[in-house]
């Protein structure tokens, strides 16, 4: 017996040891996580504060002086290029290694290297569409430019040479929740970022859905509910701008492109929310008589930001602004002359084509009229537990055949089975280049040339300069098409269908100083129909451009209060369209008591979604299942997918169409009228708000029934913000929704001394225990900027600074 208690006495330790020290599932080995020394209880702020410090860094030139405001924001001061982006990667990855580590990971199709075999469709996914093979054609472009290289290696050296600092104690907490490591930079991260933005920005695919339409109810009836150009549209380059260029001639449209025939897939629809707002106002318009440049991109909030603020000065570079975390540069902000920003122009540059293979090889593929060799990309995914598993992906001259089976992963469900993709971030680039002009810019000219080197995803990149030029162009490289050629699928056979070549440059649609005193940008459409050229043939809704620029062409002496309050303008423009004919519809005499008192707010509503407006949210979930009543019935047919008509055309229907047959409901034997769906929509919103929150109280207002929050960007629990109650919707100037809003509000106020504003919905630091984790996001959701301090030298006093750097080799 003494012998069976000694080997108990043995065996139970070594077990409970092996159990508290191996990962179980998502739970992190419990003895390294409490660990004193190692584990969580090293994140704490204190061991992640420093002040006054020195870093010797392999690699330096020069002696580099870092300095940090009292928001953590960094202001890098170098002697030279090649050092300033040394020291960017350094204290990028110092704040936020992990967030940098798990976007690229995620972007390269490398998550189950670190949670299992949980994460193999993601990462079959991101590698069958291309991620990696388009980021090292990327890094090509990038690497064959000996100023984007130096950019580039220097950036990485400096990531490397702050992870060599780290031990397991001071790994970030994400690392030691999900029991793994830093592993070092390489260059191809920095392009795998700048994919993972295409990708995000790409948006869904509606070819599938429009080509099924096609198919069901014929040309007549798709060209009326889905026209190529909307009924309302006030586009980002004023209507009746000339062109000052000889355009190219167009492709000539195959007869046969509306027989091309759909995939029977679920696909993803284009969702409304990844928006954007920028304008730039003429000293015209200003109390400065400078220009003042505003920019709002609107993507899914995390925590960590998806942005990283910092100040880089060199000689012949002095720019503030906003980063990506693992990109070197600043995206969007200002220098001593101009100022820059941008938003999505969601253009088509992302197609799929239906390919013939000669059989179930995949190795031949029908093209012009000959059989054409596949070529094949082995993709070798690790996963952690198990064993490697190696993905075949065939590549057609388009781009990759995505899948050949319909995939287990819900993001998935815009691909088509048996189509290859051909996607403009495929193709070899360098977007640094743009970048690093932009920072050193002094004017026009300058942004012009900075801009040739910039393909995807495209932007609505706006301008101000000190000489009082605004100017905006929807800038990328746009494939030369015919009208139409990706609005419904491609036919992979006929060459005719392939992209025809570029559209140049300098003939991207832009404007300079126009006579209204503005520029700006929504996401709407680029242009007016006079354009000669192709880009899309479905933009956002018009309504956030309208509001945007009805308030800026009534502008006058403006400043930077009614610049900022205007980003969180909650008016609805879509409730001053509809609302009159709506409200009239509904009879009030079939309504019950809470009706009737919703029915009162609704028409008593200054149609603005205010945080504590009930009338919003009544409005909200009444208008869109009017929409709902109107299309589901032939617009939702099982086995064939397909979407809605735009908002726009919905709206067009409701005013001037209002004995349309598309009001009957073909499944039920009574013919509905508008007035049928209208009054039952509105009981639908009542009583779907008061099984939620009961009887009509403060918990129907529009910020509570929204639910905005900041969630992290793992989803661990804890790590994310509380619910926000603020206001604004997709359909306003502030458009947010739960999960998606303004990344980064920015006002820059041109001058002799340039003064910049901004804020974003989190803080510097990545670390959740440090007070630069989320000490931003309470001023972002009251709608305040910080003053952004834009210092001269490394001594400049006119600032808060807390904390100092040097770097020496």
């Amino acid at each position: 017996m003494n012998k069976i208690k000694a080997l108990f006495c043995v065996i139970i330790p070594i077990a409970l040891a092996f159990l508290f020290n191996t990962k179980i599932g998502s739970t992190p080995p419990i003895l390294k996580f409490l660990n004193p020394f190692m584990g969580f209880w090293q994140n704490a702020e204190n061991n992640h504060f420093m002040f006054n410090h020195k870093a010797k860094i392999k690699g330096a030139i020069d002696e580099i002086q870092i300095v940090f405001d009292d928001r953590m924001i960094p202001h890098i001061f170098a002697k030279n290029d090649h050092d300033l982006y040394l020291a960017q990667g350094y204290v990028t990855a110092m704040h936020r290694l992990w967030q940098m580590d798990f976007q690229t990971r995620f972007a390269a199709g490398r998550i189950s290297e670190v949670v299992g075999e949980k994460a193999i469709e993601v990462d079959r996914y991101q590698r069958r569409m291309g991620m990696v093979y388009g980021a090292e054609n990327s890094l090509k472009g990038m690497m064959a430019d000996p100023k984007a290289k130096e950019m580039i290696l220097a950036y990485t050296d400096g990531i490397n040479a702050y992870i060599k600092t780290l031990s397991h104690a001071n790994y970030p907490i994400e690392y030691k929740i999900l029991d793994f490591k830093p592993e070092n930079w390489s260059p191809v991260k920095c392009a795998l970022l700048l994919k993972q933005m295409s990708a995000v920005l790409a948006m869904g695919s509606d070819e599938f859905y429009m080509t099924n339409i096609l198919k069901k109810f014929g040309t007549e009836v798709t060209k009326d509910l889905f026209p190529d150009y909307p009924f309302r549209e006030d586009p980002i380059i004023p209507v009746g701008t000339k062109w000052d260029f000889t355009p190219l001639s167009i492709p000539k449209t195959p007869e046969s492109f509306t027989k091309a025939i759909t995939g029977e897939v679920k696909t993803t629809e284009k969702i409304e929310g990844i928006g954007s707002n920028n304008w730039a106002l003429s000293g015209n318009k200003t109390a400065s008589g400078f220009p003042i440049l505003a920019n709002d991109p609107h993507l899914d909030l995390t925590l960590p930001s998806i942005w990283y603020q910092i100040q880089l000065h060199a000689p012949g570079v002095n720019t503030y602004g906003v980063s990506l975390p693992g990109a070197p540069g600043v995206i969007i902000g200002f220098n001593q002359k101009i100022a820059w920003g941008v938003t999505n122009v969601a253009a088509d540059v992302l197609d799929f084509y239906q390919i013939k293979f000669k059989d179930d090889s995949h190795k031949e593929y029908w093209y012009n009229n000959q059989w054409k060799a596949t070529k094949t990309r082995l993709e070798t995914i690790k996963i952690r537990g198990s064993k490697d598993e190696i993905d075949t992906v065939y590549y057609t001259h388009h781009g990759p055949v995505v899948y050949f089976q319909q995939p287990k992963y819900a993001r998935a469900n815009n691909v088509p089975v048996g189509d290859a993709l051909r996607w403009i971030a495929h193709d070899e680039s360098n977007e640094l280049m743009t970048f690093y002009y932009l920072n050193r810019g002094k004017n026009y000219n300058d942004y012009r040339k900075a801009l040739t080197f910039y393909t995807a995803p495209a932007q609505n990149f706006v301008f101000a300069s000190i000489d009082n030029d605004i100017a905006i162009t929807p800038n990328g490289k746009f494939p030369l098409k015919w009208k139409n050629q990706g609005k419904f699928i491609l036919d992979g056979t006929d060459p005719s269908y392939d992209w025809q070549g570029w559209i140049p440059a300098a003939q991207n649609p832009t404007v300079k100083n126009p006579p209204r005193g503005f520029v700006s940008s929504a996401n709407q459409s680029s242009t007016d129909a006079s354009y000669p050229y192709y880009i899309n043939w479905e933009f956002a809704p018009y309504e956030r451009g309208k509001r945007i620029n009805d308030r800026l062409t009534t502008m006058t002496k403006a400043n930077l209060d009614s610049i900022r309050l205007m980003q969180t303008d909650n008016y609805s423009i879509m409730a001053q369209n509809i609302l009159p004919t709506l409200l009239p519809l509904v009879n009030n005499e079939q309504l019950n008591a809470t009706q009737k008192e919703a029915f009162s707010y609704v028409n008593k509503w200054n149609k603005r979604y205010d945080a504590n407006e009930i009338a919003a949210s009544v409005f909200e979930i009444w208008t869109k299942r009017v929409s709902f009543n109107i299309w589901d019935d032939e617009f939702k047919v099982d086995g064939i997918p397909m979407r809605y008509p735009s908002r726009d055309r919905t709206i067009e229907l409701i005013l001037k169409q209002p004995e349309s047959k598309w009001f009957d409901n073909v499944k039920t034997p009574q013919k509905e009228t508008l007035s049928d769906l209208v009054n039952e929509a509105f009981k639908y919103s009542c009583d779907s708000l008061e099984r939620r929150f009961g009887p009509i109280n403060k918990d129907w207002n529009w910020a509570n029934v929204k639910q905005t929050n900041v969630p992290h960007l793992a989803k661990i629990p804890g790590f994310g913000s509380k619910v926000l109650l603020i206001g604004g919707a997709k359909s306003t100037i502030n458009a947010m929704s739960e999960a998606n809003g303004p990344s980064w509000r920015m006002v820059i106020e041109l001058g002799k001394t340039p003064k910049g504003h901004g804020v974003y919905p989190g803080g510097q630091s990545g670390n959740p225990g440090s007070k630069f984790y989320d000490n931003m996001v309470d001023k972002w959701a009251s709608g305040q900027l910080y003053d952004l301090f834009y210092m001269q030298s490394p001594d400049d006093k006119s600032g808060k600074i807390i904390s100092r750097l040097k770097i020496s080799k």
